[in-house]
């Protein structure tokens, strides 16, 4: 495993990191959920992320359980706030804030997190009211560093103009060969600030594998058959997106590399992301996906790629 530096902060995460959205305490039965957890420490991945809303707080306790008895300092735990948890409870006020960091803390059975990021971007609360209280939860020691998710260049950079506040070190947005608009403005405005991305479907949902033959309806038990799970596949199962995913196969094969390990690879080839976090169901999937680390991949199969994918990336 290949293990890089969190942006400013003195956190090394595995390029290759354990998401739960959709997927523990939801759509993946406990066993299974606990064998993935297992393998991807034998793989050498450290970096696990989940959310107080992953299935309100089911993805949260389901970890804690697992984790219960792993000796904190081998892994990077990191986890959200923002999202509704009740009808009451939901954004980055301070009273959210505190509230919600000590019911994950709980959840999780730990009395610290690692990364403890803006689920979304709160326009109701004042920015600095937000990064006050993210600063007080850090100072406190509940927390050790503090990240966001899909925040625009104009959010992240109101929060670095602050003075007094904490300063972020990751940054949490989708990135794929499929979806591209990170690198217009977000990687490099964080790039030059210190802050890494830790990205989210970087396998487009698994679509990247090239599990979903286009023409033809999506095999039993993947995420587009899910109820759970299926919710937010949509536009990835066109038969252009399908199609082009399936003319990746030969650059995969000359590169020696399976397409899951190729959409990975490709991920990681843009050195400010620090870990491309995969939702394993079973665990041979991580197995596969624990190839990608350190590929490097020649500037031919880059070139392969954007020819095939282009027409489709966003």
């Amino acid at each position: 495993m290949e293990y890089r530096q969190l942006g400013a902060s003195d956190l090394r995460v595995s390029a290759i990191g354990l998401g739960s959205w959709l997927t523990y305490g939801v759509g993946v039965e406990r066993e299974r959920a606990e064998a993935c957890v297992r393998r991807a420490f034998d793989l050498g991945i450290n970096f696990l992320d989940t959310a107080n809303s992953y299935g309100r707080g089911a993805a949260e306790s389901l970890l804690g359980e697992i984790l219960a008895g792993v000796p904190r300092d081998s892994y990077v735990l990191a986890t959200k706030v923002f999202l509704p948890m009740s009808r009451k409870d939901r954004g980055l006020s301070a009273a959210q804030i505190h509230k919600q960091c000590d019911a994950s803390l709980k959840r999780l059975q730990t009395d610290h997190i690692d990364l403890y990021q803006c689920h979304r971007y709160d326009p109701d609360t004042p920015l600095e009211e937000t990064m006050t209280a993210l600063t007080e939860v850090v100072r406190a020691g509940k927390v050790r560093f503090i990240g966001f998710s899909e925040w625009s260049t104009e959010q992240i950079q109101a929060a670095l103009d602050l003075d007094g506040v904490e300063r972020f070190a990751s940054s949490q947005p989708q990135y794929s060969m499929l979806w591209r608009r990170p690198e217009r403005a977000v990687i490099p405005l964080c790039a030059a600030n210190g802050i890494s991305q830790v990205v989210w479907s970087p396998l487009a949902q698994g679509v990247l594998t090239g599990k979903y033959p286009p023409g033809q309806p999506p095999p039993p038990d993947t995420r587009a058959t899910s109820d759970e799970m299926g919710g937010f596949i949509g536009r990835l199962l066109e038969d252009d997106v399908l199609e082009a995913v399936q003319r990746l196969r030969p650059v995969a094969d000359k590169a020696g590399l399976s397409l899951a390990q190729l959409a990975l690879a490709w991920v990681l080839r843009e050195p400010n992301v620090a870990s491309a976090i995969v939702g394993a169901s079973r665990p041979e999937q991580l197995d596969d996906n624990a190839g990608a680390a350190g590929v490097r991949l020649d500037d031919d199969v880059l070139a392969a790629v954007d020819d095939v994918i282009a027409a489709v990336a966003h």
